[in-house]
């Protein structure tokens, strides 16, 4: 932190000069101090954000478990129909069916975000800058 400037008995003392010299001075040291604050801000945030975001990927590998847990509870529930390794290949077949359904799903959404250009600001613009030359011409 800068140390506060010493001023007179009376302001009404100080020259224009002095007092631009004081204000930028006292603007500079409060912007430093802002942009601290906010530094130290945005580092505890971070911080809580790394604890939070490892928390949320424990509980998907947790999750990702109770999945698997579910996968052999309907392979075994199928096993007490048809031989085991006929339950395990009907839940596995499921499962990549499943699968190439959401890959395609993800192919289209990813294929609709492409190019990753802000197309419709970009119009935007476009048109705001012709409105802006038209009446410039009036």
């Amino acid at each position: 932190m800068a140390e506060p400037v010493a001023s007179p008995a009376d302001p009404g003392e100080l020259s224009t000069g002095e007092l631009i010299t004081r204000i930028t001075g006292q603007v500079s040291t409060l912007i430093r101090d802002e942009l601290a604050l906010a530094r130290i801000e945005l580092t505890r945030k971070g911080k809580k954000a790394g604890v939070g975001a490892g928390l949320f990927g424990g509980a998907g590998v947790v999750a990702l478990y109770g999945v698997g847990a579910l996968l052999t509870a309907a392979i075994a529930a199928l096993a007490l129909v048809l031989p085991i390794w006929a339950s395990a290949l009907i839940v596995a077949a499921v499962l990549f069916v499943v699968a190439g359904i959401v890959a395609l799903l993800g192919k289209k959404n990813l294929s609709q975000a492409t190019p990753p250009l802000p197309a419709e600001a970009v119009e935007g613009i476009k048109t705001d800058a012709q409105i802006i030359k038209e009446r410039a011409h009036r």
